[in-house]
């Protein structure tokens, strides 16, 4: 997969100066398309959990997930992208990230996720999130959006799930949640780490 020359240098800009970033067309079309045509294809997907002790809690969450697998062609191609981005953050950043770890998220008509933190602050924990959606023809009028609040609890932005569409934040800043969806919505969530 070729990587956009300036995406890194972007998106390493947009933490420093706002913590977050959304990037249009961030990868090749392509990979959008196969991956949620894998997404498409798993059938043993799992209720998602809340809390480091994986509570599954259907008034919060409602989503399901499958953790994204290496030996997957365009999961791989993912992955390597993400790995590459490690690296960058690290190098310029010097956040010291061990790891990422990311999985599959499929929203059905109704699913929802109630506002909430990826990591609390000074949390020895995921450091960055990122979103990688794979939705095409996706409106507002569908709903499933992301929205995101500062930490006076202001909403800052919508966040319409459209494929090739990523979004990156710091982990610890910005209480975010995802609405209702009209239609099935299909994204890759993931977290840099520090605590391997």
């Amino acid at each position: 997969m070729k990587i956009k020359n300036n995406i890194f240098t972007q998106i390493i800009d947009a933490l420093v100066s706002d913590g977050y970033i959304i990037i249009d067309n961030a990868l090749d079309n392509s990979l959008a398309k196969n991956l949620k045509a894998t997404a498409q294809n798993i059938s043993n997907f799992k209720d998602a959990g809340i809390s480091s002790q994986n509570i599954q809690n259907k008034n919060s969450r409602r989503d399901k997930i499958k953790w994204l697998d290496e030996d997957n062609a365009s999961q791989s191609q993912y992955l390597d992208f993400a790995k590459h981005l490690q690296e960058h953050l690290n190098k310029e950043l010097f956040l010291g990230l061990k790891y990422y770890e990311s999985h599959f998220s499929i929203y059905e008509k109704g699913d929802f996720y109630e506002k909430h933190l990826d990591a609390f602050k000074a949390s020895k924990n995921r450091v960055i999130t990122t979103v990688y959606y794979l939705n095409d023809m996706w409106d507002e009028k569908d709903g499933g959006e992301l929205l995101i609040y500062n930490e006076k609890n202001e909403q800052i932005k919508k966040v319409i799930p459209k494929g090739n569409r990523l979004l990156v934040f710091l982990s610890d800043m910005f209480p975010h949640e995802v609405l209702a969806t009209k239609k099935k919505r299909y994204s890759i969530a993931g977290w840099f780490r520090v605590d391997k």
